[in-house]
């Protein structure tokens, strides 16, 4: 071996004794761990220095082995040293290291005090490399004595002793959507905490899971990596449909208004016995859960954590909500862990989870935790009717309710349009935006009398809610015509002027004040529009004058806007519009761009579809993610026929207002040119517009020829002015064949 070789080997033997063989088997260990600083053990050893716990160990247990080469003296004398040495270098002691350590050790507890010092460092290294704690250790004991005890009892039973401890713990102390620990449970009672020890074997933290509607609750175990998962316990929350209870219509004679004040609204005294809609009328789809769905939703759990310690990332699991739709998973991290971290981790995420997109909600508004949404496999849908048979909705005073689905955590969600007090709803084609539409219209007529709560209905695409014709809660028949119709928010604008006036005399401030004031009752006015961007093309300028007027000042006088469109872009949802309906409901989108449009923030475009909403009402400080209800066109039939058939009479609408908009369309095609159709057709022959060229064209002053340009513009036939440039011309001749034609 040569002399360099014999003096290292009897430096590392005098020094380490026997010990010295595996030395270089421990260097090359850890140089190999090395290139596993993001396995969760390693990284766990190193930032709590515990080798240094298991060193001292070794060499303890090394030292007392050979118990009886210790020297009697002091292993710092000289002669000492040498003499531990040689003997180590024959291969009779322990090395100078171990003989050091063991010495002091002994000298200090003794012999068998060293033992149990040695045997206490080993202990502790292994609670720390296994993230093991005396609380589970002790809780592993009381579960296994407490399980003899159970061992008779049959799983069904178990499970039963479970759920009484667990739902009569959740109800007396804790939030339905508060994380439920041991550490929670130890202020109980003795008897509580005996029934829930007998289930807290193994480990402290618990993952709740809510949102899977069964008999009874399931504990299943998962493994994370090589790490030992503890017992998770499975918890739900009861949601039983309650039969929706038969509410007593109360009977309101309202005598008519002032006849000498135009554009009077009515009320018919034939409404005395008027009956709300049974939600009998409606489709009952029973949801079923499968035991698959939840242990898919655990080994996700274990999947998040595996996947964000492999990036660095300590966080648990803490709490599981599973929807309708998506599942959140509920993330604490770690002391010293950025949010930012985990937001840039989307896509990662997304594809260890094998997830179509996911959303993360940073932090969860209200709660110390980062949400994550994962799309379900099975999307469950959500009926009008679970909605509307609901305690919450029942219990809703107002009758401006609306159903609007329910959340994450299956509780249905029942907005105010009077507290909004004006809503914008918005996504691309076939998101659920007109299913939404007819979801909100329905929730009202099973809320509110026809004396009560009114509707102008305006539909440029005819179809939507033409069948809606005929029912007593309209003011006038379905507006289809885009002219008409923004001559229905004109009238609505001076509705609400004359409704100031009326509380101005009578001295207060609101609608609700006057109705208690005055025997004349006004009926809430809901003015909807199904599709604002047709509106847009017609009339944009008069049509963005009405609606900003009405969202402006309209709440006061009962009148409420709910404005729908599927082009969430800047030139139909202007800023204007934008700034003065607060609420929001974010369909689908297919860009950010769109998603900023509607609600100020990104969100909108990951987005599932089919019902899929955000929806940010106002004063809520992030929108919040449901599942539309759904309505079916049969179902909406059958309401309506109900109510169409307890009016034994037709239907009379407000004739004023009806005659009003009619006169008010007259009066503007009397204003018309007889000199715009051919205007027209010379300016898109040409290819562009400006007054002075009608000038020369029809020998014309600059006034009327100004004029023609402007009812260009209002046609959507022209551009807008740019200054010394011809205004573009933004139809083709084609176009305004097809416009003739029709």
């Amino acid at each position: 071996m040569g002399m360099l070789g014999t003096f290292i080997q009897n430096i590392f033997l005098g020094l380490f004794g026997k010990l010295s063989l595996v030395i270089p088997f421990i260097i090359i260990v850890s140089g190999v761990l090395g290139f596993f600083e993001k396995n969760e053990y390693i990284y766990r050893i190193k930032s709590t220095k515990l080798y240094y716990v298991g060193v001292f160990f070794i060499f303890i247990f090394y030292g007392l082995i050979n118990a009886k080469n210790l020297p009697i003296d002091s292993p710092t004398n000289t002669y000492v040293i040498k003499e531990v040495t040689k003997q180590a270098v024959n291969g009779e002691g322990c090395g100078l290291i171990a003989t050091v350590i063991t010495y002091y050790v002994t000298k200090i507890f003794g012999v068998t005090g060293a033992w149990l010092v040695s045997i206490f460092a080993l202990f502790i290294t292994c609670l720390f490399t296994f993230n093991i704690s005396l609380k589970d250790i002790i809780y592993t004991i009381k579960a296994k004595s407490n399980k003899d005890k159970n061992s008779n009892l049959s799983l069904k039973d178990k499970a039963k002793n479970l759920k009484s401890a667990m739902v009569n713990m959740v109800t007396e102390e804790v939030d339905e959507n508060t994380m439920v620990t041991k550490a929670g449970l130890r202020g109980k009672s003795k008897e509580e905490s005996n029934v829930d020890d007998s289930y807290e074997d193994e480990n402290d933290k618990t993952i709740k899971i809510v949102g899977f509607n069964k008999a009874e609750d399931d504990y299943l175990e998962i493994l994370e990596g090589t790490q030992s998962m503890p017992e998770l316990e499975v918890l739900k929350e009861l949601q039983k449909a309650k039969p929706n209870s038969k509410t007593e219509v109360e009977n309101q004679t309202n005598s008519e208004l002032d006849k000498t004040q135009p554009m009077n609204i009515k009320t018919d005294s034939s409404y005395e016995n008027y009956k709300k809609p049974s939600v009998e009328l409606l489709n009952k789809i029973d949801t079923k859960t499968d035991d698959k769905s939840k242990k898919k939703v655990l080994k996700n759990a274990s999947l998040l954590e595996k996947t964000l310690s492999d990036f660095g990332v300590e966080a648990k699991v803490n709490q599981v909500t599973v929807g309708p739709t998506i599942t959140r998973y509920e993330l604490q991290p770690s002391p010293g862990v950025k949010v930012s971290k985990i937001v840039n981790l989307t896509d990662d995420i997304a594809l260890s989870l094998a997830a179509k997109s996911i959303r993360i909600e940073a932090p969860i508004p209200g709660k110390s935790a980062i949400g994550i949404e994962v799309p379900n496999e099975e999307a469950q849908m959500v009926t009008l009717r679970e909605v509307l048979e609901s305690d919450e909705f029942e219990k809703f005073k107002s009758p401006l309710a609306m159903g609007l689905g329910k959340d994450i955590a299956g509780k249905p969600i029942i907005a105010d349009i009077g507290k909004m007090p004006h809503l914008l709803i918005a996504g691309s084609t076939g998101s659920g935006k007109s299913v939404c539409v007819n979801t909100l219209i329905n929730s009202i007529l099973y809320k509110a009398n026809p004396d009560e709560v009114k509707f102008l209905l305006i539909d440029p695409k005819v179809v939507e809610l033409a069948n809606y014709n005929g029912i007593p809660h309209l003011l006038i028949p379905v507006v289809t015509d885009p002219k008409k119709a923004a001559n229905a928010l004109n009238w609505a604008v001076t509705e609400m002027n004359r409704r100031y006036k009326l509380f101005a005399e009578t001295s207060v401030k609101d609608i609700t004040s006057y109705n208690e004031k005055s025997e004349e009752k006004l009926p809430k006015i809901v003015i909807i529009i199904d599709e604002l961007a047709d509106l847009m093309m017609v009339s944009a300028s008069d049509v963005e004058d009405y609606i900003c007027r009405l969202a402006q000042m309209a709440r006061a006088a009962g009148m409420h806007l709910i404005v729908a469109t599927q082009r969430p872009s800047v030139d139909v949802i202007t800023g204007v519009i934008k700034a003065n309906i607060p609420s929001r409901i974010a369909f689908a989108v297919s860009s950010q761009t769109d998603s900023r449009t509607i609600l100020d923030m990104g969100g909108a475009e990951k987005l599932l579809g089919k019902g899929d909403m955000l929806f940010y009402p106002l004063g809520a400080a992030k929108p919040v993610r449901l599942q539309g209800a759904f309505i079916s066109e049969s179902e909406s039939e059958k309401v309506i026929d109900y109510i169409k058939g307890q009016i034994k009479e037709e239907v009379k609408y407000e004739d004023c207002i009806v005659d009003s908009i009619s006169k008010i369309s007259k009066e503007q095609d009397d204003d018309t040119d007889e000199l715009l159709s051919e205007a027209i057709e010379f300016v898109v022959e040409s290819g562009q517009a400006s007054a002075s060229m009608l000038q020369r064209k029809f020998k014309i002053g600059f006034n009327r020829a100004a004029r023609l340009i402007d009812s260009m513009e209002e046609r959507n036939i022209v551009g807008k002015s740019e200054g010394s440039k011809p205004r573009k011309v933004l139809i083709s001749k084609q176009d305004l064949d097809n416009l003739e034609g029709e």
